[in-house]
């Protein structure tokens, strides 16, 4: 996952970690930081295989930096024309084998080798967002393969020197069945993968639409570099339980939301849907985040009248969104709480419904 902003913010680091896979550096103009392509480094230099990389980009990264898209495109035909052994240059053995089916199909070779040699994938131009926020908002899903298709659909468009967003579903599909590791960087601690749909959005349904596509879950993670000398990696699930125990559930957030009134309580609603987000794609919760959510949110008395002083709607909100993972199976909920939440949110329809006579 690359964005746009994170680009700029950092110089281009996303970018660097695809060439270090690739095993290719830039070259720059003179003794300037303009970078003008790139050059393969030599197997024995590197010290290991050259690793292939999928983008998918965010709908600003495509229109703010379609020079860098080319950059990749070159990298990849520049290893992928190199007289190498498969096993120890995946661009190349991915290239050739994706080159071969689309020959297979019926592409001349030279259609073949522009489509094979494919790696950045957005949503449609003119357009932002991936998608899969919108049906889990609509409640439009039955399970994470539901979420896969939702995610081809509006992230199969092929980006390089000479597509600009032709729908590729099949071709997406396949590079995407090769793939064993998704990852999305961040460089600043003032925000975390709850803080915004987006996250979920993007790279969980990445991991859904790879583990559909490729049969396997991949290994998913969150890479922070706050600090550049001391980059930092973590599994997607080992995230979200840091954030759930230093943020979500820390007393001292819940006190900092009550000072903001109407709006931190929509906050609080609107953090435990990206939650729930996150599990519906990427199936990374584990049940003792929902139980801690709903006795310290929900079922505990003063938080709860607190919200509904301020907000009922998000009280509202929150239960029926709690409802709806214990009826998908994604919280195993003891009776006692689903019924006291299940009264929650017949009462606080019963306010809404007065409110609106």
């Amino acid at each position: 996952m690359v964005y746009s902003d994170e680009c700029m913010k950092t110089n281009g680091e996303d970018i660097a970690e695809v060439f270090a896979l690739m095993g290719v550096r830039p070259r720059y103009l003179g003794q300037t930081d303009k970078v003008v392509g790139v050059e393969p480094i030599p197997l024995a230099e590197l010290g290991r295989p050259r690793i292939d990389a999928v983008l998918r980009i965010s709908g600003l990264f495509r229109d703010t930096f379609p020079n860098v898209v080319e950059l990749v495109e070159r990298a990849v035909l520049a290893v992928a024309g190199l007289d190498e052994p498969p096993e120890q240059n995946f661009v190349k053995k991915h290239t050739d084998q994706e080159r071969k089916r689309l020959v297979a199909e019926g592409l001349s070779e030279n259609e073949a080798l522009e489509q094979a040699s494919l790696r950045v994938f957005g949503c449609p131009p003119g357009t932002y967002g991936a998608g899969v926020s919108k049906a889990i908002h609509s409640q439009n899903w039955e399970s994470w393969r539901d979420l896969s298709q939702v995610y081809t659909l509006w992230s199969a468009h092929g980006y390089s020197s000479r597509f600009h967003g032709q729908a590729m579903p099949e071709l997406f599909r396949s590079q995407l069945s090769s793939v064993g590791m998704t990852i999305k960087n961040e460089s600043s601690v003032e925000i975390d993968m709850l803080d915004s749909d987006d996250f979920y959005s993007y790279h969980g349904g990445l991991i859904a639409c790879v583990r559909d596509c490729s049969g396997q879950r991949p290994v998913s993670v969150a890479g922070l570099t706050a600090d550049p000398a001391r980059p930092e990696t973590a599994r997607v699930e080992t995230e979200l339980a840091r954030v759930m125990r230093s943020r979500i559930l820390n007393p001292k957030w819940l006190e900092g939301l009550k000072r903001h009134g109407y709006k931190g309580a929509q906050e609080l609603s609107t953090t435990f849907d990206t939650f729930f987000g996150w599990d519906a794609a990427a199936e990374v919760a584990s049940n003792w985040m929902y139980d801690a959510m709903a006795r310290q949110f929900l079922l505990d008395e003063e938080t709860r009248r607190w919200m509904e002083q301020v907000n009922d709607a998000a009280v509202l909100q929150m239960s029926e969104r709690f409802l709806e993972a214990h009826q998908r199976g994604m919280w195993q909920a003891g009776e006692e709480e689903l019924r006291a939440i299940r009264r929650i949110y017949m009462d606080m329809e019963g306010v809404m419904e007065d409110g609106f006579q």
